[in-house]
């Protein structure tokens, strides 16, 4: 059995951790930043493929005590390198820490890169070449205070790039966090679900592709495919398998709306992309002037938040009257904000039930719960200092 690493946004471990048992992965364990795995590479295969919370699949190749750089290069020198691919290959290396008493990460990538050269050379006579941009191989080494672990990423490009994302809005939500908040909402498919401030259409197409059971990983290529031991009749089957899953696309319960109606051709075109403009509702409207498509629901959405003096202002004008529709317009559902303000819940004057923090990239977030319950949800000073703050990592 082989030893996996998958990364994800961080926040949403313990998410992962579930969908990787679901998929097959053995003696699963959350750290900061991922999950760790064991498994055959039929499951390195499958996670790539279906995992919709993972951003890389990360094979581990080496682990051992360190002192110093010396120790570096010893340990990626003893890896037979040339087993796994083709000195033809191109390569490139990236080191991340935690608590590394090394004081030059570019030095331990480059005694790497020259160990991986070097033993690759003294096995083949060949010296692979390095692409920092687009490489064939991607080799990934993590310092902690004492151990050197080293990977070869099996993803390639991040698996949260689906490849179907035509336009992008100012800051678009990654499709690995809009699945985990998805989960994090307790949504599924058959709830109805809105989006009222939809930007490009994230958060609608991972619901649609969830409820239509349309793989992920469906359409695009993966480092392993460039691996010696690649089992492409394995790869082949398993492609063949999953995707005869995938039902009718027809229309569902699932809305989404923005006031920007050039925010809203992008998330048509993305749609249009994905082949579901027929699957989800779609229509331009002012958030604060919308009513409940359904008698129940769930919303999810990134609403806009202020960085600028000008934009704090327009948000303390426009949270209070989000809130007032919420109240007024969807009792019965609950509601589910990301947003890096954490000014949201005084000024929406709502009662939050949850925080859950959450990062989108390097910035840092919460998600906020509301609970539309009939009456009684104008929030107090005192029920904003004793909302609870949990954590899923």
């Amino acid at each position: 059995m082989e030893q996996f690493f998958a990364t994800c946004p961080r926040g949403l471990e313990m998410i992962l951790v579930d969908e990787l048992r679901q998929l097959g992965g053995d003696k699963v364990h959350a750290v900061g930043g991922g999950v760790q795995f064991g498994g055959d590479r039929r499951v390195c295969y499958r996670i790539n493929l279906e995992s919709r919370i993972a951003s890389r699949v990360l094979w581990q190749v080496a682990k051992s005590g360190y002192r110093g750089e010396n120790d570096i290069y010893r340990i990626a020198y003893a890896v037979p390198w040339t087993d796994w691919f083709d000195p033809a290959r191109t390569i490139r290396v990236d080191v991340s820490a935690t608590k590394s008493p090394l004081t030059s990460l570019n030095f331990v990538t480059l005694k790497i890169k020259d160990a991986v050269c070097d033993k690759i050379r003294q096995l083949s006579q060949r010296r692979p070449s390095v692409d920092t941009r687009d490489p064939d191989i991607s080799i990934q080494g993590h310092l902690t205070d004492r151990e050197f672990t080293l990977y070869l990423d099996t993803s390639g490009e991040p698996l949260f790039k689906r490849g179907q994302r035509i336009a992008t809005g100012a800051a678009p939500l990654r499709e690995n966090l809009a699945a985990g908040i998805l989960r994090l909402a307790g949504w599924a498919p058959g709830i109805p679900l809105l989006d009222p401030m939809c930007g490009s259409g994230t958060i609608l197409i991972e619901a649609a592709q969830i409820a239509l059971d349309i793989l992920p990983g469906l359409g695009r290529h993966f480092a392993f495919e460039k691996f010696k031991n690649f089992d492409t009749p394995a790869w082949r089957e398993l492609i063949h398998s999953r995707a005869a899953r995938r039902k009718a696309r027809v229309a569902l319960p699932i809305y989404g709306s923005d006031i920007d109606g050039a925010v809203l051709k992008a998330a048509q075109a993305n749609l249009a992309g994905a082949g579901l403009e027929q699957v989800v509702h779609l229509q331009r409207a002012n958030v604060l002037e919308i009513t409940a498509p359904a008698t129940a629901g769930i919303i999810v959405s990134n609403p806009p938040y202020g960085v600028r003096l000008g934009e704090q202002q327009a948000m303390a004008e426009f949270y209070p009257k989000l809130g007032d529709v919420l109240k007024k317009q969807f009792t019965g559902w609950r509601a589910y904000f990301l947003s890096a303000d954490m000014q949201l819940p005084k000024l929406i004057r709502l009662a939050t039930s949850k925080r859950t923090p959450l990062f989108n990239g390097a910035l840092d977030c919460r998600l906020f719960e509301y609970k539309m319950i009939e009456g009684g949800m104008r929030k107090n000073k005192d029920q904003a200092q004793s909302s609870s703050e949990t954590s899923v990592s």
